[in-house]
């Protein structure tokens, strides 16, 4: 979908950006919410993305589904991120930016299991400016956030959240970060809060976490990621225009 595409309302995936609080200026790095470096490295340190001939950039990295399922549970997850951050005449949205890959793989690692966080009890409702406070982990909110985003598209509009169009996404979206959805043991606004969270972070991580595709995320930023140094422009007093550069292709 493109930027000319409005939903029912006028309000365009940009807008929604704006109305719900989403800043894409609020991160310029790489912010990586969990460690699953291993899984998306060769032995020799590089990425397993390889290189495309025909425009030079880097092609995506090999997909496989590390989390989910289904590709069903997959397919919400992506349409629902790509309306979080959506594609436009700036770049490419969530989903060509890979985002829903790294949030699959995130949640497959100690993100999802909480496996470095306190998670014992007692637990009690805590109030929006408070952290984690929910029994369950990252992994069972997202399962149980999906399958509730589904369940009102069913309930509103008897289709799949995947089948309907901007507004009807919007709409349900809009409900989760006003706390109008009912989940059990999680506040719907708290699930929406760590999926805003997360795709921003699929779109501005290091590459090598699995999103941030091409490095696009940063291009659109002007970020220039992992360089080794800027000593030999660090007193040119032109807009310096950087090249961004990975993790992966720094050399030991």
């Amino acid at each position: 979908m493109t930027n000319d595409q409005k939903d029912q309302k006028g309000l365009s995936r940009r807008d929604f950006l704006k109305t719900t609080g989403i800043a894409t200026g609020a991160l310029v790095g790489g912010g990586v919410i969990g460690g699953l470096i291993g899984y998306n490295s060769k032995k020799d340190g590089k990425t397993t993305s390889g290189t495309n001939a025909e425009t030079g950039h880097e092609a995506p990295p090999a997909r496989g589904l590390m989390f989910f399922q289904n590709k069903y549970d997959f397919n919400v997850l992506s349409h629902a991120v790509e309306r979080i951050f959506p594609e436009d005449d700036l770049g490419p949205g969530a989903i060509g930016l890979g985002v829903p890959y790294f949030i699959d793989n995130q949640l497959a690692g100690n993100y999802g299991s909480n496996a470095r966080e306190y998670m014992q009890g007692p637990f009690f409702a805590g109030e929006a400016t408070q952290g984690y406070q929910s029994r369950l982990t990252r992994a069972e909110i997202f399962r149980q956030g999906i399958a509730k985003m589904e369940e009102e598209a069913q309930k509103r509009y008897q289709k799949g959240f995947a089948s309907l169009d901007a507004a009807q996404m919007d709409e349900i979206l809009t409900s989760f970060q006003k706390n109008d959805v009912e989940m059990k043991g999680v506040s719907s606004e708290f699930f929406f809060k760590m999926l805003r969270q997360a795709t921003l972070e699929g779109a501005y991580a290091d590459p090598i976490y699995s999103g941030n595709v091409n490095m696009d995320g940063w291009r659109m930023k002007g970020f220039p990621g992992h360089q080794m140094a800027y000593i030999n422009m660090i007193e040119d007093e032109k807009f310096q225009k950087i090249e961004p550069k990975s993790i992966s292709t720094m050399q030991h």
